[in-house]
């Protein structure tokens, strides 16, 4: 695969040694000693033959591939069949290909050189009409590693029609001429490069040849118009016998759980085939790489030249915090400026006055931290050597893109200012439409919207302060005397200034947005949301009546008229045992419920899920095996919007205060993850997010919505003991009752981080009872 001067590179990604590009055919040479392992001898026919290594098997869902190599190697074989006309797409797909291509050979984007590069090397066939698209698709790969851009050339290959297909010419009964392949779903008939026909493994019944015929029994269907055997005439009888062979191979290969075993061999006489596939199934396959420990091969990428070791800087780790967050934030961002966008844009319900508001404050922002991801996404790839590598300079710093960027931030503070603004002006207009605020809950089941849309719209406001953290940490790690120190140090003042001028305003939003998210989830109280009124606590408590223990969930706001008294309480509440918070809620419980302040103590009728007075039942109720992350795949999807805070309290018996979210809405995170299941032995990687008390799993940064979630209230996170047979370094481990997940960070900074942002999420969480009116006044 691949140009001459390129196979050295392949060679030494490969892990080859340098000694193997010696022809054993001259004289004075011995092969080099093979390591050990399994071999397979080749015997070769005339010596100038020319021997192809190639994929036979195309797995459907490239994430099977765990090994770099492996997925480096299948990338090589899209490249080849790319550029010899055989993955035929539109031009928007061989674009964007090549610039996963192209990334992965010469780094980040540089126009002259991308274009220079697209001139002298051949991809695709006619090219030359297609390099401004695959510049354009280049220039949005910034940052990405080779073994990146694999992952992305198989992601988009993948889902091509002609993604591993080779194609059989042949004839209908009516002579048109048609091609057959086979796949991992079953035998496909095309007809150009167009797929007219699929027969899927469950339908056929029998695969045949006689002579020049091709014969696919099928099951009966009489919901089918299909005959019960379909014949094609292929070029000869080696043509249709190559091509049966190779459906018994892929049949075998993706269906059968192990090896098919030999026929006995007849006494006399012998009929048909004994063709059999022979070595690992699919399922063997996966199998053994869970299963086995075996030792993986040595692979590094040789395409970018001879690397420095990775950074082990704890600076690197806090501006690689920096990139990955950033990243998530400006997905966030795109929520608003994009889907939402879209969604009441073209709407009458949405007046002209929230449209303005909302978007002519966000559209700045957007286009804003588009451009300062791209410089940290530079600095990085400079950082890790990994990009344009020629040019000269101490790129190991973090400290002067923040201070330029922050410095442009600044200007912007008017439209951060206003978003609180957008806040009570979106809450005003749905109480004012009836068909807007049906558009906007509408808005929140959709997979992309995966938190509230109030905390979007927030988020701006957050980010500052996750910047003023990061900013923070790098002054503690640097000395005075590195050259990194004053520019960070500059940036801190200058972010601290911003963050003072709209700390009061923040918390304001937060409370308002607390108040309207509790407001959703409750049913028959519309005067919560009242000017004065402040969120102190939410929560599941069990009650002690005649009836035994009766679990109920209840909710304590504070208004302005009964401040002091709640105050008290409050303090009580935040610094005393459950005999202060008992007497609490055992004093305002006497009030009928309609009477709503200083305390709405919410029965479960008032609430938007089912009742439920048992503690299996509430606990077990749901299950993040079965709702929030399958075991097998990403792709099972749960009921969205189901892990509300309020629903999870309720399930997972605990509660908690506006203390809480305040510390939450700081400890947010994002980053790459391995993940692994208690009763498995193989590890997935992912993209995670944390917040909102949640973990959102993707499968990568580049995904609009996440595939999965898991709520981590009432979880606990721990390190994994000896006898869990772990045996790799910086794992962490979520356990809630029999529900076990392994974490896998790539670094000690790493792993500290998400072992202290978790924490923020799980330490806070409690569980209450309430005792019975009989029990003595507590003080």
């Amino acid at each position: 695969h691949g140009k001459p001067e390129h196979r050295a590179s392949a060679a030494q990604r490969l892990g080859a040694q340098e000694t193997l590009g010696i022809s054993t055919l001259d004289p004075g040479h011995r092969p080099p000693t093979m390591p050990p392992g399994r071999h397979v001898s080749i015997k070769i026919r005339p010596k100038h033959t020319v021997l192809r290594f190639v994929v036979k098997f195309f797995p459907p869902d490239h994430t099977q591939l765990l090994e770099e190599l492996t997925r480096y190697l299948f990338a090589l074989q899209v490249k080849h069949d790319l550029a010899c006309g055989r993955l035929a797409c539109n031009d928007s797909s061989a674009a964007l290909l090549v610039s996963h291509i192209i990334q992965s050979e010469i780094g980040d984007f540089e126009e002259s050189q991308s274009r220079q590069h697209l001139l002298n090397n051949s991809y695709i066939p006619d090219q030359v009409a297609l390099i401004d698209r695959i510049m354009e698709f280049h220039s949005k790969n910034v940052g990405q590693t080779p073994a990146e851009s694999d992952y992305q050339l198989l992601e988009v290959a993948r889902r091509l029609e002609l993604y591993g297909v080779r194609l059989h010419p042949a004839k209908d009964r009516e002579g048109s001429k048609l091609s057959l392949a086979v796949a991992h779903t079953g035998v496909l008939v095309f007809q150009g490069h167009t797929k007219i026909n699929a027969f899927n493994w469950s339908k056929v019944r029998k695969l045949s040849f006689k002579r020049k015929r091709f014969l696919i029994k099928l099951r009966p269907d009489l919901n089918s118009s299909y005959q019960d055997t379909l014949e094609f005439l292929m070029g000869s009888r080696d043509c249709c016998k190559v091509f049966w062979k190779i459906c018994v191979e892929y049949h075998a290969f993706f269906r059968l759980f192990e090896e098919p075993k030999p026929k006995p061999k007849p006494v006399l006489f012998t009929r048909g085939s004994s063709f059999r596939f022979s070595g690992r199934t699919q399922k063997q396959v996966i199998d053994y790489v869970k299963d086995s420990e075996f030792k993986k091969i040595p692979f590094e990428s040789a395409r970018t030249g001879n690397l420095p070791r990775f950074p082990t800087d704890k600076a690197y780790f806090i501006a690689k915090e920096l990139l990955t967050t950033e990243r998530t934030y400006l997905k966030d961002l795109e929520v608003v400026t994009v889907s939402f966008q879209n969604l009441v844009g073209k709407d009458d319900a949405a007046p002209d006055s929230l449209k303005s508001t909302i978007f002519s404050n966000f559209d700045p922002l957007y286009k804003f931290h588009s451009g300062f991801l791209r410089e940290v996404e530079q600095r990085l790839a400079l950082w890790e050597g990994r990009s344009n590598a020629h040019i000269k300079g101490d790129y190991q710093r973090i400290g002067d893109v923040m201070l330029k960027n922050l410095q442009g931030l600044k200007p912007l503070t008017a439209h951060l200012q206003k978003h609180s603004e957008a806040l009570v002006e979106l809450e005003k207009a749905c109480r004012g439409s009836r068909r807007l605020e049906v558009l906007v809950r509408d808005f929140e089941l959709q997979k992309v919207c995966y938190i509230p849309l109030n905390v979007f719209i927030l988020r701006p406001l957050h980010r500052l302060l996750h910047y003023k953290q990061i900013l923070e940490r790098l002054c503690k790690h640097y000395p005075p005397t590195h050259v990194d120190f004053r520019d960070c140090r500059a940036a801190l003042a200058d972010v601290s200034e911003v963050v003072a001028q709209l700390h009061g305003s923040m918390i304001k939003m937060e409370n308002f947005q607390k108040l309207l998210e509790l407001k959703k989830d409750l049913i028959g109280i519309d005067s919560l949301v009242t000017p004065g009124r402040e969120f102190i606590r939410l929560g599941c408590l069990s009650k002690l009546s005649g009836k035994g223990l009766q679990q109920r969930m209840f909710f304590l706001v504070m208004s302005a008229m009964h401040l002091r008294s709640c105050l008290h309480v409050f303090t009580n509440l935040a610094t005393m045992k459950y005999c202060a918070t008992i007497y609490l809620i055992r004093f305002y419980s006497r009030i009928r419920l309609p009477t709503l302040s200083p305390c709405v103590c919410g029965i479960n009728r008032f609430l938007n899920f089912p009742e439920s007075t048992t503690e299996d039942s509430c606990a077990e109720a749901e299950s993040e095996d079965d709702l929030m992350a399958s075991r097998t795949s990403l792709e099972r999807q749960a009921p969205h919007r189901g892990n509300t805070t309020v629903h999870v309290c309720w399930h997972r018996n605990t509660s908690v205060s506006m203390v809480d979210f305040s510390i939450a809405v700081e400890n947010q995170l994002s980053g790459n993850l391995l993940r692994k299941f208690k009763n498995s032995n193989g590890w997935q990687k992912l993209w995670v997010v944390f917040t909102n008390f949640s973990l959102f799993f993707y499968k990568t940064h580049q995904d609009d919505y996440p595939l999965a979630s898991l709520p981590l209230l009432g979880y606990s996170v721990t390190i994994p003991t000896e006898s869990e047979n772990i045996h790799k370094d910086y794992v962490f481990k979520l356990h809630f009752k029999s529900h076990v997940y392994y974490f896998r960070s790539e670094s000690e900074y790493t792993f500290e981080r998400w072992m202290e942002v978790i924490r923020s999420a799980t330490v806070s969480a409690s569980s209450t009872r309430i005792l019975s009116r009989k029990e003595p006044h507590p003080y």
